[in-house]
C-alpha cells in the first residue's frame, strides 16, 4: 500500500475482527490505527483521539495496530543500506551500537547495543535485521571494517 493511501479518508481496509468489546467507537479505532500507520507516534495518536473525546493509552493504540496485523513497515525493497557500528563509552564501560540506515531517507532501520563486537554478534544482528526488512537484493555500504564483509 502506498504511504499516501494510509492517510486517505477511506478506512474499510482496516479490519477490526479482533475487537472483543467496544470501549472505543470502531470509526475512531480505525482513525487511530490509520494515524499511527501514517507515521504518528503512539503518544501523538492518543493526543489526536483525545480531540474526539476518546481517552486511550498508548498501549491500547499499540494493541490495535498489532491485533489488526498492520504494523508499519519500513525498508521495503531497499536498494542500498549504509551499515556501521560505533563504540559508545558510558563511564568506564564500552558498548557497541549497530545501525543500518537507508541512505536515501536517513531513517535508522534497526538498532541494537551489544557489550562486545564479534563476528557471531554481527551475524545475529544481520539475521534479525533481515527478518524485518526485505534486503535480499540490497547493496550494503560499509566502511573499511572487516566484520560486515566477513558475514
Amino acid at each position: 500500500m502506498a504511504e499516501i493511501d494510509r492517510l486517505s479518508g477511506y478506512t474499510n481496509w482496516i479490519g477490526l475482527d479482533f475487537v472483543e468489546r467496544e470501549r472505543t467507537p470502531r470509526r475512531l479505532m480505525k482513525v487511530g490505527i490509520q494515524l499511527h500507520l501514517a507515521g504518528l507516534s503512539h503518544s501523538n495518536t492518543v493526543s489526536e483521539l483525545e480531540r474526539f473525546g476518546v481517552k486511550r493509552s498508548r498501549k491500547a493504540v499499540h494493541d490495535w495496530v498489532q491485533k489488526a496485523d498492520l504494523q508499519p513497515t519500513s525498508g521495503e525493497n531497499l536498494n542500498q543500506i549504509a551499515l556501521d557500528e560505533t563504540v559508545i563509552r558510558v563511564n568506564d564501560d564500552r558498548f557497541w551500537l549497530y545501525a543500518p540506515v537507508d541512505p536515501e531517507t536517513n531513517h535508522v532501520l534497526h538498532i541494537r547495543l551489544y557489550l562486545r563486537r564479534t563476528t557471531a554478534i554481527t551475524e545475529m544482528f544481520l539475521t534479525e535485521f533481515k527478518e524485518k526488512h526485505n534486503v535480499e537484493h540490497a547493496e550494503f555500504l560499509v566502511d573499511g571494517a572487516p566484520w560486515p564483509n566477513s558475514v
